[in-house]
């Protein structure tokens, strides 16, 4: 049998990121085609106090890599958040999926128990077992970043609705 902590994150990223990745492919080929300057929508936010798209894609990538890790109980890949085009952001996506899709899915046994400490040795530091991790923080933090990136875009006239932010399932 399949962790249920396995399943109720790896299988979730896999399915969300997908989605976002075919969502910014559609955004990339409608800004090509009306010649648009890209930055108009990486750099677009629904708010001046929150990220752009670019940084959306960015945050909701390092989630589903460092939870799953976490998780796991392997290392969270380091990531340097350089990516600066659509083309970038694809690349970003795909390394994040073949990340989660490379981990295995026994390692999640147990991990539900598993003490997780985030932000180590700072004054935020926090600890949290594995369950409340991936349900309280983990996946919430996820669909915020994953939500506010379909809203960007969506915001921004591309042509997507809730199926394409739900992608298949």
């Amino acid at each position: 049998m399949t962790s249920p902590m396995y399943t109720t994150s790896v299988p979730v990223f896999k399915q969300l990121l997908t989605a976002m990745q075919a969502n910014l492919r559609t955004t990339a080929a409608a800004v090509a085609a009306r010649a648009v300057d890209p930055d108009a929508f990486l750099q677009a936010r629904l708010y001046p106090d929150l990220f752009p798209l670019v940084k959306q894609v960015q945050i909701a990538c390092d989630f589903a890599r460092g939870v799953s890790a976490r998780l796991a109980g392997v290392d969270v890949p380091v990531h340097d958040g350089g990516e600066a085009s659509f083309a970038d952001l694809d690349r970003l996506v795909d390394t994040t999926l073949a990340f989660i899709a490379g981990l295995d899915a026994a390692t999640f046994e147990g991990s539900e128990g598993r003490e997780i400490v985030l932000r180590p040795g700072t004054p935020k530091e926090r600890r949290l077992g594995g369950q409340a991790y991936l349900c309280a923080y983990g996946l919430p933090q996820f669909f915020f970043h994953a939500t506010t990136a379909y809203a960007i875009l969506r915001h921004n006239g591309v042509a997507i609705g809730k199926k394409d932010f739900m992608g298949a399932y």
